[in-house]
């Protein structure tokens, strides 16, 4: 009887264990992220390859995030540091890229500039359904994967593949433009809902900085 008993029991626990994994779905690992990931920063590495899979451009440096409490677009800073270095910064209402070596900033409306985007994808707190198709793609031990294609016509990626952890901290973005070439964004030493210094999402163009705006419009800034 204690051995029947000790199988049954056995089963019971796998057929839980089953059921739990079954539904921990992509939806269910999305909503971790969008739910309990307020902030985040970590390292990154990125390796851009073409349709055929040779290596173009190998990157690093290290990204900051604030998503917003309720709806809108958060605030982050990408900062490349290794080959070159350049940041994109958006504070909430607009995205600044500055190019140093050019002395160059291009400042656009955050919420057209981020359609369709990765960036779209980790900043923004609405239903990322709303933005994005979503299909589970399985896991990787304890990294649920999750692709997603932008709605959004316009977009310059065709797909989007997010790995997120068990916290819903995302772990890997692999990411497919629309003429075959691929990107991958791996996250290292990754902190999350940490205290972020403002400062970070705050960008004011160099003094003598050439500025080109949304309408191709081009000033000099004078701070």
């Amino acid at each position: 009887m204690k051995l029947k008993s000790a199988l049954l029991g056995a089963v019971c626990l796998g057929l839980l264990a089953s059921t739990a994994a079954r539904a921990d779905s992509a939806q269910d690992a999305l909503k971790r992220f969008t739910d309990g990931v307020q902030t985040f920063d970590a390292h990154f590495d990125q390796v851009q390859t073409t349709d055929k899979g040779q290596v173009t451009a190998r990157s690093s440096g290290h990204f900051w995030l604030a998503r917003p409490a309720t709806t809108g677009t958060g605030k982050f800073r990408w900062s490349y540091e290794k080959p070159y270095v350049q940041a994109t910064v958006c504070d909430g209402a607009k995205l600044w890229a500055y190019d140093p070596d050019l002395n160059q900033v291009t400042v656009r409306d955050a919420k057209s500039a981020l359609a369709g985007t990765p960036a779209e994808l980790l900043s923004q707190k609405a239903a990322l359904t709303s933005a994005f198709t979503v299909k589970d793609a399985g896991t990787e031990g304890d990294t649920r994967l999750v692709t997603l294609s932008p709605k959004s016509k316009d977009s310059d990626f065709k797909t989007i593949e997010l790995a997120l952890n068990k916290d819903g901290a995302p772990v890997r973005m692999k990411f497919a433009d629309q003429i075959g070439g691929h990107s991958e964004v791996t996250f290292t030493e990754v902190h999350t809902n940490a205290k972020i210094d403002p400062a970070q999402f705050q960008f004011t163009p160099p003094k003598g900085a050439e500025i080109v705006n949304d309408g191709g419009i081009t000033t000099k800034s004078l701070d």
